[in-house]
């Protein structure tokens, strides 16, 4: 509690330092014209990321409870509990909906007798619900790591706690129309299988030249970058349909990415699970090595804690997470919001990382352990935001690779410096289109004349960003390396720009936001 008090001191002091020296942002005032008049500006919508669109606050749900000690769980005995949780989480799961409650205390998870097998969550309407994620609150702790699946691929350790979806992604309809980026409708040659309401996905998975070419933006694809060369383009975005019309589908959020249809796209069934939530938790591990980068699986993540996969409208909040690798993973999911959490202890690999998902908001999120990989994006990643986010000097975001596009870094502050990127050669670029830095506070040194697509190194390649307001250090830039570079050493107003594009659609702010941000 002391140190999320601190860290909403520290939001509240560099608020009041902003607003003495902003100045309105140029590319903010031609969105409001943009979204008056309908028209696709430089800036993509990001007001759509996190639970419910950023509509609807995290509720508190009031499922049936199902108390882990009613199964065999004891706290504070020195015991594992890993067996009573399984059991716990499959009366939930068989009941359709539950929260699945950890009183006080300490509870094991992966002791010396224990198999070395993550516990896997299967179930929509399913909340994890701790008393707290203080000293004083409740601890699952996490022993003994977990072996890689592959000791040769360092990055197949399972995450220990794994909240999963289901099902099959079938084909329901091509696109027969394009469409630009920032628009809503969507023309199939069959809407007879799409109903409003539905969750779909929108794909493609094409090597055309042309396409590549569009991708790149004019940079130059070098011939070891295999992945998009052979594999192709892959775009994956989640949807929601709000109406279907004919052969015309209108989605709830915009496209953030222009769909031509000559290049196949087409339309499929999310197989996913919604509504459900880790909340009020400490996620404890017992990573005390000094870390060194890519040493082995257990460095790269034999404590990893806690993995959302095909889930949608879910939330993690006011959780701790101290001594992992790596902290949580949200792949192939859709708004969901990681929201007021903490890191802390012993540096490890990964941050808490948006993987190949759609519209995730992680936000107020302060991670003291410095991790190697401070939070970020990976995959087919688009519409990631990480917002009001905190972390030390001496690591920088992550960019993953494998074409994660249209990530906003917004009002964030920590270090920022190249080779902390990540991702296999083969799967280079870092990141395609619309990276933005938006009011980024750079601590510890400044770099001169930084590059965004290094002549230095094969391992730092991402087409050239937006970066408005960045300041701090006093690092400066490559500008033949940056698609827009706007008020470079003074912040902009808005401060924020998720808060601004979600008050310009909404009308005004949602009491949720406002209670995150003011939240002790």
């Amino acid at each position: 509690m002391k140190n999320r008090f601190k860290y909403v001191l520290l939001l509240l002091v560099m608020s009041i330092t902003y607003t003495a020296n902003s100045q309105e942002s140029k590319l903010w005032i031609e969105f409001e014209a943009a979204q008056k008049t309908g028209k696709v500006c430089e800036l993509p919508d990001f007001s759509f990321a996190g639970y419910h669109h950023g509509e609807k606050a995290i509720p508190h749900v009031k499922h049936k409870v199902f108390n882990v000690t009613d199964f065999g769980a004891v706290a504070n005995d020195g015991k594992s509990d890993k067996e009573a949780i399984r059991k716990t989480v499959a009366a939930a799961v068989k009941n359709g909906s539950g929260i699945v409650f950890f009183p006080k205390g300490r509870f094991l998870v992966n002791e010396d007798n224990d198999d070395r097998k993550p516990i896997v969550i299967k179930g929509k309407n399913i909340v994890f619900r701790g008393s707290g994620s203080g000293e004083d609150g409740t601890v699952l702790y996490m022993k003994n790591y977990l072996p890689a699946k592959d000791p040769k691929k360092l990055w197949t350790c399972p995450y220990m706690f794994q909240f999963t979806g289901g099902g099959a992604e079938k084909v329901l309809a091509q696109v027969v129309e394009s469409a630009e980026r920032g628009t809503f409708k969507l023309k199939v040659n069959d809407s007879s299988k799409i109903k409003a309401g539905n969750w779909i996905v929108v794909r493609v998975k094409n090597n055309a030249p042309d396409l590549i070419e569009h991708e790149m933006c004019g940079c130059h694809v070098d011939p070891a970058w295999t992945a998009i060369q052979n594999k192709g383009v892959y775009v994956n975005e989640y949807h929601q349909v709000a109406k279907v019309k004919g052969k015309t589908i209108t989605l709830k959020e915009p496209l953030m990415r222009r769909v031509d249809k000559k290049h196949q796209w087409n339309v499929l069934a999310y197989a996913h699970y919604e509504e459900v939530g880790v909340e009020n938790l400490a996620f404890v591990g017992n990573w005390q090595d000094k870390f060194v980068h890519h040493k082995d699986y257990i460095h790269d993540g034999g404590y990893s804690l806690l993995k959302f996969s095909r889930l949608s409208n879910s939330w993690i909040r006011n959780c701790r997470f101290t001594d992992v690798n790596r902290v949580v993973s949200v792949s192939q999911s859709a708004n969901v919001s990681v929201l007021n959490c903490l890191v802390t202890g012993t540096p490890g690999h990964n941050s808490v990382s948006s993987s190949a998902s759609t519209r995730i908001l992680i936000g107020m999120l302060n991670d003291e352990s410095s991790q190697w990989h401070a939070p970020g994006v990976s995959g087919a990643s688009i519409g990631s935001v990480f917002w009001r986010v905190k972390y030390n000097e001496d690591t920088s975001f992550e960019t993953h690779a494998s074409q994660p596009r249209a990530t906003l870094f917004d009002f964030i502050e920590g270090g920022f410096f190249l080779g902390r990127g990540g991702g296999a050669r083969q799967n280079l670029p870092n990141h395609l289109e619309h990276l933005i830095l938006w009011n980024y506070k750079e601590l510890g040194e400044p770099e001169k004349d930084f590059e965004f697509w290094s002549s230095k190194t094969w391992f730092w390649k991402i087409i050239p960003p937006i970066v408005v307001g960045f300041h701090g250090a006093g690092t400066t830039f490559k500008e033949d390396q940056i698609k827009v570079l706007e008020s470079l050493g003074t912040p902009v107003d808005p401060e924020s720009l998720y808060e601004a594009q979600l008050k310009l659609r909404l009308g005004k702010l949602p009491e949720w936001l406002i209670q995150a941000k003011n939240k002790k």
